[in-house]
């Protein structure tokens, strides 16, 4: 892991991975609500499923996408695409869902606040995946160059022993 990485990797697996635990015990109108939100904005994923069932599930999921983040075996685009995509259903349920948002569609209003401000989700789990993609691209031509130097000066070696023979 990068350890520029730790901050945002901390500061949202911490946040995530605490909403998950809390969600644990969730009450029946807790379950009730938090199912009610989700299948309004995916029914044909969540409309069938029983609210404590949902809030189980919901529960587990943020665990697991707070424990990747705080994991540093796992890598930073493994935890930043789990990050992109938790965040962005979010945003979607934020998008869909018509009382969260002003008469334009973007902007929150007072009920969208809450959920509008997810959008820090995405913007740091891109963040993991670019860097991570980038780093490990830069990693592998730098291994490549190695590989290739070391080849060439075994080359050399060889052809060099050859002609003192």
């Amino acid at each position: 892991m990068n350890p520029t990485h730790i901050p945002i990797r901390v500061a949202t697996g911490a946040y995530i991975l605490n909403s998950g635990i809390s969600k644990l015990g969730a009450d029946e109108g807790t379950a009730q609500f938090l199912h009610g939100a989700a299948a309004g904005t995916y029914p044909s994923v969540f409309k069938d499923m029983k609210p404590k069932t949902f809030a189980q599930v919901l529960a587990y999921s943020e665990i697991a996408v707070g424990g990747a983040l705080l994991l540093p075996k796992v890598s930073s685009t493994v935890a930043g695409a789990a990050l992109t995509g938790f965040g962005a259903s979010l945003l979607g349920m934020y998008l869909k869902t018509p009382s969260m948002t002003l008469d334009d569609g973007i902007r929150p209003s007072p009920d969208g606040i809450g959920v509008a401000k997810d959008v820090w989700l995405v913007g740091a789990g891109m963040t993991l995946v670019a860097q991570g993609v980038t780093g490990a691209a830069r990693s592998g031509v730098k291994s490549s160059r190695k590989a290739t130097k070391r080849a060439a000066k075994n080359a050399s070696k060889k052809a060099s022993s050859l002609t003192s023979r």
